[in-house]
């Protein structure tokens, strides 16, 4: 048997795009060439790891399994590559981080000349997605570390905390609210209250501050928006009121004149962000170094962990660091 390792790249390619032609786009190869170079592959193997219907690609069950040692092997492969690598410098070479969406516009922006002034042979990738997406893409190795929000305990994967940030209450300038000094979070369901779509960890966060904004007979009154800034517009219209981390407040333009801001009643519900990569990753100096740029930086609205230790890292990380 003899499976090379453009045969799995191809495979790879196609378990992405469920689709001959537009995977051959992604591996810049034609499409004879990538269906070629998959039917072989299945011939070795013996199986079909594809069904095929007029260019779709459809993942047989075995094919899953198969997909999935294709990922460990390139991953392995490139980890292989990053070792030889590593002997000349850890801190040259692009870095490949993802973030998580409600994070992204408020840190890039103070992080990225902080990064390219101390390490500028070390340029980002960046991928916005959500948690669970960035979490595949890091145990797939397409990136190379992640800016997640806490909890994030995964198998194989280590954590470093930067920032706690708190929580606080948007309104519309004309808002009742606006009277107040403080807002109880229950009082929330008795709001329309705008939070982001299914799936970011944000909303999943807010929503468990109020257990009624939970409740089936509120879900009516609970609108989403495809993006804080989105959600931060609709509110400015006075659609509604809304939750935002701290680090979002210093961003408001011009419509800031139709927002008031309060905080919660009580103790201020917190979240805490944190980088996250894979603890079989051969750089661990391109990791601190990311960490540092962020303790320099210091984003508005947050409060910076520099005493924070890293979580489930090796003695050889800790050596390396």
């Amino acid at each position: 048997m003899h499976i090379t390792l453009t045969e799995l790249r191809y495979l790879v390619a196609l378990d992405k795009e469920r689709h001959f032609g537009r995977a051959a786009k992604r591996a810049f190869v034609s499409q004879p060439t990538l269906s070629v170079a998959v039917k072989k592959l299945e011939g070795e193997l013996g199986v079909t790891v594809f069904e095929r219907n007029r260019g779709e690609a459809r993942v047989t069950p075995i094919g899953r399994r198969i997909i999935e040692q294709a990922y460990r092997v390139l991953g392995e492969v490139s980890a292989l590559q990053a070792v030889a690598e590593q002997g000349r410098d850890e801190l040259k070479g692009p870095l490949r981080l993802g973030v998580i969406y409600t994070v992204g516009p408020y840190l890039l922006p103070h992080l990225i000349p902080r990064l390219h002034e101390s390490t500028p042979d070390m340029p980002l990738v960046i991928e916005e997605n959500f948690t669970g997406n960035l979490t595949q893409q890091l145990r797939n190795n397409e990136l190379d570390a992640a800016i997640v929000a806490m909890p994030f305990e995964v198998s194989g994967l280590s954590n470093w905390p930067i920032y706690d940030e708190s929580f606080v209450v948007v309104m519309p300038h004309n808002h009742p609210w606006t009277e107040r000094e403080q807002i109880p979070a229950n009082e929330l369901a008795n709001e329309n209250l705008l939070l982001l779509g299914a799936g970011h960890c944000f909303r999943d966060q807010v929503l468990s501050l109020c257990q009624d904004c939970r409740e089936s007979d509120s879900a009516r009154r609970t609108k989403s928006g495809s993006s804080l800034e989105t959600i931060r517009h609709m509110v400015a219209s006075g659609l509604g009121v809304t939750v935002l981390p701290q680090s979002s407040i210093p961003n408001l333009s011009q419509e800031s004149r139709l927002l008031e801001t309060r905080p919660f009643a009580g103790a201020a519900p917190t979240r805490q962000i944190a980088i996250a990569w894979r603890r079989s990753f051969p750089r661990p100096k391109a990791i601190s170094a990311l960490r540092d740029a962020v303790m320099q930086c210091d984003p508005s609205g947050v409060t910076l962990l520099h005493g924070a230790s890293a979580s489930n890292v090796d003695d050889g990380f800790l050596e390396a660091v």
